[in-house]
């Protein structure tokens, strides 16, 4: 038997997403059309030995609820159960991501002290590029250390949206004021 990550797409207001769900828990949200499309897919499969199922499930379901809630801006954390599958490495950055507080953003030196390898902001960004689980771990609150908005999944645009969405819901004084 093989095993099958569930999948579906989901259209937004930042584009069409695919949503998908292994043995009850996230291991994908991701725009369906990005650049790296293929490898993250590619990745997810070897690594879980499994092959993409176009159905649904209950995780899908609450994570498009919770997605949709998040961008009405009704909804600023996640709690969905997440598989995250690539090497130690990218998990540890993708943990740390999680800890970027809603309606800021980092640099990817951040993100490098923060992980205690200051000396790899560039792999740091890699890992950045590969998650495969956009928005909940929120990787479009990475900037350059310029404070330019550098790549994203969905494409600058969207990810500026993103950051525009946040500040726009943030209680007066910020998130830690109300």
């Amino acid at each position: 038997m093989v095993n099958e990550i569930t999948v579906q797409y989901h259209s937004t207001s930042v584009g069409e997403l695919i949503i998908g769900s292994y043995d009850g828990q996230l291991c994908l949200l991701d725009f369906r059309y990005r650049k790296l499309r293929k490898s993250i897919d590619d990745r997810l499969k070897k690594n879980l030995q499994a092959v993409f199922v176009e159905k649904t499930s209950d995780i899908i379901k609450e994570t498009k609820k919770q997605l949709d809630a998040y961008l009405s801006g009704d909804r600023k954390s996640f709690d969905i159960p997440l598989l995250l599958v690539g090497s130690e490495f990218q998990k540890q950055v993708w943990k740390a991501l999680q800890n970027i507080p809603y309606g800021t953003t980092i640099t990817y030196q951040d993100i490098a002290y923060t992980i205690n390898n200051e000396k790899a902001v560039r792999a740091v960004a890699l890992a950045n590029g590969a998650n495969a689980i956009a928005i909940i771990i929120p990787c479009h609150r990475v900037i350059g250390s310029n404070g330019k908005l550098t790549g994203y999944g969905g494409g600058i645009s969207v990810k500026k949206k993103l950051l525009i969405l946040e500040k726009a819901h943030l209680p007066p004084g910020g998130l830690f004021n109300s």
